[in-house]
């Protein structure tokens, strides 16, 4: 079946079609200012797209409702939209998109596949914030995850080229974009990782802070008189690598670092400890570690990072190979010969994951 994957985020859209061998037919990456949605440009870029048999949707929260990928059909768009309070920066592009494509291809089978899903059966201890029971029972809160679509992925593609079964092997995924998060997968399951309730826990990002403590936030609304929607402005789009470095590309991060540009050098700092911390503690939620993955683009990009990262957990078995390290291409080891844990870099590659369950939901 030829398969068009749909990954809509918040600043781009890629469009991809997949031939049933999983080769891409057709390509397309469209802006999305502001998230708006290029209804224009997606029914042209898809004018020339013949004999799409159905579409797969990325869509970022499925709440507790949709743990798996499901047909888009019946009252599946309704409960989508009442999740956009989960979601309010992501959710309403997805839908908008189903409403563009649709009139692009109509007739065309939808199916809506979940960066949380991957992470809906994470362990209790993992999955539950030491809050009020009432607050657990009336709102769902729970750690809900994202980015599961590329952790699934990385972490299936890791166990072929190591030759093992995702059944007996122990990989911490680093899904290094934008944004960014950890996911630790023993037996093919997702079992921990750093983003949570929203995309804003966890790791230093491009614009987004990560962890803070909670407290800083009430003092900053009690005392500095910061409005929710000022903490809400500055915590997602005003912190994170931005906010140290004055750039939020870690190209430019690195590039003014290796000059002697201190508050770069401070902001590659605080984002290397913060994720080499952040991995061990993953390790530990699987109880060792087999390999560490580096994806996204600054996973695939920076060999600073991931020298910078594998160097302080030296003592988890780690160790690059520098030149593998510096090279280009794809999927690839860069770890020493003599390191007990393989350090991969795997392309990001969502549209196949998308597309795999697409055919798993149609079929099933």
């Amino acid at each position: 079946m030829r398969i068009l994957t749909v990954n809509a985020g918040s600043s781009s859209l890629k469009l991809r079609v997949l031939e049933s061998d999983e080769r891409v037919s057709l390509a397309a990456d469209l802006p999305a200012e502001s998230g708006r949605v290029p209804a224009a440009a997606i029914a042209q870029a898809l004018g020339a797209a013949r004999g799409i048999g159905a579409v797969g949707h990325r869509v970022v929260h499925g709440g507790t409702a949709f743990t798996r990928a499901v047909r888009i059909e019946g009252d599946v768009e309704r409960r989508l939209a009442a999740l956009t309070d989960l979601a309010p920066l992501h959710q309403p592009i997805s839908l908008a998109m189903l409403a563009a494509v649709r009139a692009a291809l109509p007739g065309v089978p939808e199916v809506a596949c979940f960066d949380t899903a991957f992470h809906a059966d994470l362990p209790p201890e993992a999955a539950t914030y030491a809050l009020p029971r009432e607050w657990l029972e009336r709102w769902a809160v729970r750690r809900y995850c994202f980015h599961g679509l590329s952790h699934a992925y990385a972490s299936r593609r890791a166990a072929q080229m190591l030759g093992r079964t995702p059944a007996v092997l122990r990989v911490v995924v680093a899904h290094l974009g934008a944004g960014a998060s950890l996911a630790a997968v023993a037996n093919g399951r997702s079992h921990d990782t750093t983003m949570g309730f929203t995309p804003l826990e966890g790791l230093v990002m491009a614009t987004r802070s990560g962890s803070v403590d909670p407290g800083l936030v009430l003092w900053l609304e009690t005392h500095a008189g910061l409005s929710p929607a000022e903490l809400t402005d500055a915590l997602e789009h005003r912190s994170g690598l931005l906010a140290l470095a004055g750039v939020a590309d870690m190209r430019e991060v690195t590039a003014r670092a290796a000059r002697g540009d201190e508050a770069a050098g401070a902001a590659l700092d605080v984002y290397v400890h913060r994720l080499a911390a952040s991995v061990a503690a993953m390790a530990a939620a699987v109880r060792g570690l087999d390999a560490l993955v580096f994806t996204g683009g600054v996973g695939e990009g920076s060999a600073v990072v991931r020298a910078r990262t594998a160097e302080r957990l030296g003592f988890l078995g780690l160790a690059l190979d520098e030149a593998r390290n510096q090279a280009g291409g794809e999927d690839r080891d860069v770890s020493a010969d003599a390191a007990s844990v393989r350090t991969l870099v795997i392309a990001a590659r969502e549209d196949l994951e998308i597309a795999r369950q697409t055919r798993e939901a149609l079929a099933g």
